[in-house]
């Protein structure tokens, strides 16, 4: 028996959803100035949406404490547990989910019979990066594979995995301080539209820009095409905030390269909103 435990950043698929023996959420907590919501199933995207456009703050989000990993960890029916995280280098989700490891093995080090078997995964991304990366997971259960086994493919398939973003506003950026309100008044004026996507240490990188969001979508195509090895056996992954026309039109664009396995789209939980803002999308390979 095996238990997949994500972080709220990472989207589920219905399956997923559906599926509880196997599949859990660790919820963050999200703060636009003083209002304050948990990303779990009481997340209302169109509030917090006009939340963040109203406040003059940039939002904030903060990782699950280690104790509710442990507690995850300890009502968890499996042998075999795995934990994805947000990228390390965005947020200490993952030191919190090591730790909760570290306390369950020493609570538990004089037990009788063998401890589960517990590994943290820093997705090196975020969002529906972590998606496919529990998806993997069970693919490789599924398999038979032992637990080492599986460990070293889905580190492997980490390590050739993409992540990339377009946002249709950067007003939170701005907020945030990270773009200077001039450069963002002329950037949001000419419709410019950067492409950004992940290092292989799990940081973010602008990849390039382009004037609006169709030749923005068709830029960041490029590039995952690109990077990506063996498209034939690679399953893209969407996930958008309340743009699901800009998402389907990625899709479609993703589909016409004919390189793919496959191509599916989600909408982004709290965490994802939250970075990608109103309009943004999120996909990764």
């Amino acid at each position: 028996m095996y238990k997949i435990i994500v972080d709220s950043c990472g989207e589920f698929t219905r399956h997923m959803d559906e599926d509880k023996a196997h599949f859990s959420h660790i919820p963050l907590t999200l703060q636009v100035g003083s209002y304050e919501q948990k990303d779990d199933s009481t997340f209302d995207q169109k509030v917090f949406l006009k939340k963040m456009k109203d406040s003059k703050e940039p939002p904030h989000s903060a990782c699950p404490s280690p104790a509710s990993y442990l507690t995850a960890i300890e009502e968890a029916e499996a042998d075999n547990i795995y934990i994805v995280t947000l990228s390390a280098k965005l947020s200490g989700s993952y030191n919190a989910a090591v730790l909760a490891r570290s306390l369950y093995q020493e609570e538990h080090e004089d037990d009788e019979g063998p401890l589960k078997r517990i590994h943290v995964f820093d997705s090196r991304s975020a969002s529906i990066g972590q998606t496919l990366i529990a998806e993997h997971i069970e693919q490789e259960e599924k398999k038979g594979l032992t637990f080492d086994e599986v460990i070293r493919a889905v580190d492997s398939f980490i390590r050739e995995e993409h992540t990339f973003f377009v946002l249709e506003s950067l007003d939170t950026l701005r907020k945030a301080g990270r773009l200077g309100s001039l450069k963002a008044m002329l950037a949001t004026t000419l419709s410019i539209k950067p492409v950004m996507g992940s290092t292989p240490e799990g940081s973010i990188q602008q990849l390039g820009q382009a004037r609006g969001m169709i030749r923005s979508l068709d830029r960041m195509v490029d590039c995952m095409v690109q990077v990506t090895s063996h498209p034939d056996q690679k399953v893209v992954a969407i996930s958008h905030c309340n743009a699901p026309d800009t998402a389907s039109s990625l899709k479609e664009k993703v589909k016409r390269t004919g390189l793919f396995k496959d191509v599916f789209v989600l909408e982004t939980a709290g965490v994802s909103s939250m970075y990608a803002g109103d309009g943004g999308v999120i996909m990764a390979v």
